[in-house]
C-alpha cells in the first residue's frame, strides 16, 4: 500500500503552452512537499524522464506523480505543451477534476493555452491560473491577467456555457526560483501557496460512487518488465480488488475476461502495490494482456461501457517504407516490413492521436498524426531501436465537402523582433497565409498572427528561425478545414543530386561550392540519386561529387593549396522532413540521415521542377 495515509484525494492536471514552465513548477512542488529525503539526488525536470525529452527539453508524454499535503493525496498530471501532442492532454483531462493553467508573465496566453482551456471547459473542470515567470524583466502581469480573463470569457461564450464563473483565482510564481504567492508584490520563499490552493475547497473531491459495481475507462497504457501491459485510468465507480475477475469491453469484437493480477497506485515519483482501490483513485492495472486506450473495464456480470475516448483526428500523414537505398543493411538491425508494421501498430496503441494504414505497395505504410514534430519523435524512437527505413514528405489530409476540396488550416502566432516583420510577412504570404492581426508587445517586439494552410507551415520552422535571427517564437492552433488555397512548391530551390556512386572528395565539393549549399562532407559514401545539397536555382542539377583531382608530374606555385570547405548544417530528422519535396525520400538509419530521390537513375528524372500540392 501507499507509504502515507490520507483522508482526501485530488486529481489535478498542470497544463500550459510549450515552454511556459510546467515541468519546472512540478519539480518545485515535488521538492517542497517532502517527496525527496535528504539522501535523494534531485534531478532537474524529473518528470521529463524519456531520453528524447531530456535531450530536447520538451514534454512528449503525459506523466503522473503523487504529492501528499495536509492529509490530502494529490495525483498530479504533467501534460505536454506542444500542439502536436494535444492527444496526450485530451486523454489526461479524463482522469482529473481540475486544472492548473500556467501562463508566461511576458508571452501571455498563446494558441495551445486556448486549446487546453477549451478542452477543460468542455469537461466542466475547475480552472486555477498561475502566472509564471513574474521575475522576468519584461513581465506584463496586469496585461496578461486581463488577456487570460478575456480568453476565458471568449471560450465561455463560444461554448455556450451557462452560469460561467469568471471569478477564476490567480496565483503568481517563479517556478525557476521555487516560490509562489497570491500577491505579485509580495515575494515569498516557497510554493506552499500553490499546494494550499490545490487542497482547498476550490477544487472538488472526486464526486464518484464508491459503492456501485466497478467501472474504469482506460486512458493510457504502460508496460512493466515483470507485470506486462498495464492499463492506466481513474476508477469511475466502485472498488477493484486484487485477484478478482473483471471484463474488458472492447470497441469491436468479443469482450475479454481476465483476473486483476496486480494493482498499483501512484506514490510520489514511483508506484506502490495495493490490494484494492476505490472510485477517484488513479491506478495501473495488470492482468489484461492486450487492452486498448478507450476500453472500459468493469466487474464481470455488469457490462456497462463508458463513453470511448475520441480525440481530434490527424491532419498530417507521411509514408513510411523499408529502406531500398543502395547503402541499406549496413547499420540497422531491423529491415523488414513486418518489423516496421509491428512498431507502428504498438505506437498507435499507445497514442490514440496516431493512426496507420497499409498502402498498395506492401513495403510502404501511411502514418497519420497531429503534426511534423509528433511524427519526427516517433521516427527518432524507431531509429534508436535499430531500424532502417525511409519517410516521405509530410502531407496534409485533404477532404471533399459538398464537392469542394478542403484542407486543414492553422492560426500561427509569432512573437518577433520589430525589424523582422517584413521578412515574416513576405515568407508567409508566399505560403498562402493571410494576416489576421499585428500588435506590439513591447518596444522592440511585435506579435503577428496569420491564418495559413497547414501545408504552408511544413518546412517553414527552420526558415523562421533564420528570418528572426533565432529570436522569434512561433506557435500554432488548428482551425479546422477550409477551401483549398492553391498549389505551392514544397521549397523554392531545387536539389544538387549525385550522378554516380563512390566516396565523396573534397576536390569535387570545393568545385561545386558556387552551385549552392552542401549537406555532405568528404569521405562519405554516396550513390546515384542521393541529394548532396540545395541548388541555388529553382531547377535541379545532377553533379559529380566523387571526382578526384588529376595528378601529374607538373607542379606550380599555389596549385596544391589546402581545400577549405564551409561547415554543413546538422542533418537532423526534423530538418530533413522539412526540406524534402514530394519526389524525395528521407533515408534514416541508426547512424545517418540522408535525402534521396525516389527515382535514383538520372536518365529517368527531370531536372525541371513544377508546382505541386
Amino acid at each position: 500500500m501507499s507509504t502515507q495515509s490520507f483522508s482526501n484525494i485530488k486529481n489535478i492536471a498542470v497544463v500550459a503552452h510549450v515552454d511556459h514552465g510546467k515541468t519546472t513548477l512540478v519539480d518545485g512542488l515535488l521538492q517542497q512537499s517532502g517527496v525527496y529525503d535528504e539522501r535523494d539526488q534531485i534531478e532537474d525536470r524529473v518528470m521529463d524522464s524519456g531520453e528524447i525529452e531530456k535531450e530536447r527539453g520538451i514534454t512528449i508524454t503525459a506523466k503522473n506523480c503523487a504529492i501528499f499535503w495536509k492529509d490530502t493525496k494529490i495525483n498530479l498530471l504533467d501534460t505536454p505543451g506542444h500542439a502536436d501532442f494535444g492527444g496526450e492532454v485530451e486523454r489526461g483531462l479524463i482522469m482529473v477534476d481540475g486544472i492548473l493553467l500556467l501562463v508566461d508573465a511576458s508571452e501571455g496566453p498563446l494558441p495551445q493555452t486556448r486549446f487546453v482551456l477549451e478542452k477543460a471547459l468542455k469537461r466542466n473542470l475547475k480552472v486555477g491560473v498561475i502566472i509564471n515567470k513574474i521575475d522576468r524583466p519584461d513581465e506584463r502581469i496586469a496585461e496578461v491577467k486581463g488577456e487570460v480573463e478575456d480568453l476565458l470569457l471568449d471560450l465561455a461564450m463560444s461554448l455556450e456555457i451557462e452560469d460561467f464563473d469568471i471569478d477564476i483565482p490567480f496565483l503568481y510564481a517563479s517556478a525557476k526560483e521555487g516560490w509562489a504567492t497570491l500577491d505579485p508584490t509580495n515575494k515569498k520563499e516557497n510554493m506552499h501557496d500553490i499546494l494550499d490552493f490545490i487542497v482547498s475547497d476550490y477544487y472538488p473531491l472526486p464526486n464518484l460512487d464508491k459503492e456501485g459495481p466497478f467501472q474504469m475507462l482506460v486512458a493510457n497504457l504502460a508496460y512493466s518488465t515483470f507485470l506486462g501491459q498495464q492499463c492506466v485510468g481513474r476508477i469511475q465507480r466502485g472498488t477493484i480488488k486484487k485477484h478478482e475477475g473483471y471484463t474488458c469491453m472492447v470497441a469491436e469484437g468479443k469482450n475479454k475476461n481476465f483476473k486483476a493480477s496486480n494493482i498499483q497506485v501512484y506514490d510520489k515519483l514511483a508506484t506502490a502495490d495495493a490490494d484494492e482501490a476505490s472510485a477517484g483513485e488513479i491506478i495501473l492495472l495488470a492482468g489484461m494482456a492486450d487492452g486498448f486506450i478507450g476500453d472500459t473495464i468493469v466487474v464481470q456480470g455488469n457490462e456497462e461501457a463508458l463513453e470511448r475516448i475520441y480525440v481530434e483526428p490527424p491532419t498530417v500523414a507521411v509514408n513510411v517504407s523499408v529502406n531500398t537505398s543502395p547503402l541499406s543493411g549496413r547499420e540497422g538491425e531491423y529491415l523488414t516490413s513486418r518489423k516496421l508494421e509491428e512498431f507502428l501498430d504498438e505506437s498507435c496503441k499507445l497514442n490514440v492521436a496516431l493512426q496507420y494504414e497499409a498502402t498498395d505497395d506492401p513495403k510502404i505504410y501511411k502514418l497519420k498524426g497531429r503534426g511534423e514534430l509528433q511524427l519526427a519523435i516517433i521516427f527518432e524512437e524507431l531509429r534508436r531501436k535499430g531500424f532502417e527505413f525511409m519517410i516521405s514528405r509530410p502531407e496534409v489530409l485533404f477532404k471533399d465537402e459538398d464537392g469542394v476540396r478542403t484542407e486543414p488550416f492553422e492560426k500561427v502566432v509569432m512573437d518577433v523582433p520589430n525589424d523582422t516583420t517584413g521578412a515574416i510577412t513576405e515568407a508567409l504570404s508566399l505560403r498562402k497565409g493571410i494576416m489576421s492581426g499585428m500588435n506590439p508587445i513591447t518596444e522592440d517586439r511585435t506579435r503577428v498572427e496569420f491564418d495559413i494552410p497547414s501545408r504552408g507551415l511544413i518546412g517553414y520552422r527552420s526558415k523562421f528561425l533564420t528570418d528572426t535571427r533565432g529570436e522569434g517564437l512561433m506557435s500554432s492552433e488548428y482551425l479546422g478545414y477550409k477551401p483549398y488555397a492553391g498549389d505551392m512548391n514544397a521549397r523554392q530551390n531545387g536539389a544538387l543530386i549525385s550522378d554516380r556512386a563512390g566516396k565523396i572528395t573534397p576536390y569535387a565539393l570545393f568545385n561545386l561550392l558556387p552551385n549552392g549549399e552542401q549537406f555532405v562532407v568528404p569521405g562519405e559514401q554516396t550513390y546515384e540519386g542521393q541529394v548532396i545539397g540545395e541548388h541555388n536555382k529553382v531547377n535541379e542539377a545532377n553533379v559529380n561529387c566523387v571526382r578526384e583531382k588529376h595528378l601529374s608530374s607538373v607542379r606550380t606555385a599555389g596549385k596544391d593549396q589546402n581545400v577549405i570547405l564551409p561547415p554543413v548544417r546538422p542533418r537532423t530528422l526534423e530538418w530533413a522532413m522539412d526540406w524534402i519535396d514530394n519526389d524525395e525520400w528521407v533515408e534514416v538509419t541508426p547512424l545517418n540521415v540522408r535525402i534521396r530521390k525516389k527515382e535514383l537513375a538520372a536518365n529517368k528524372r527531370s531536372v525541371v521542377r513544377t508546382k505541386k500540392d
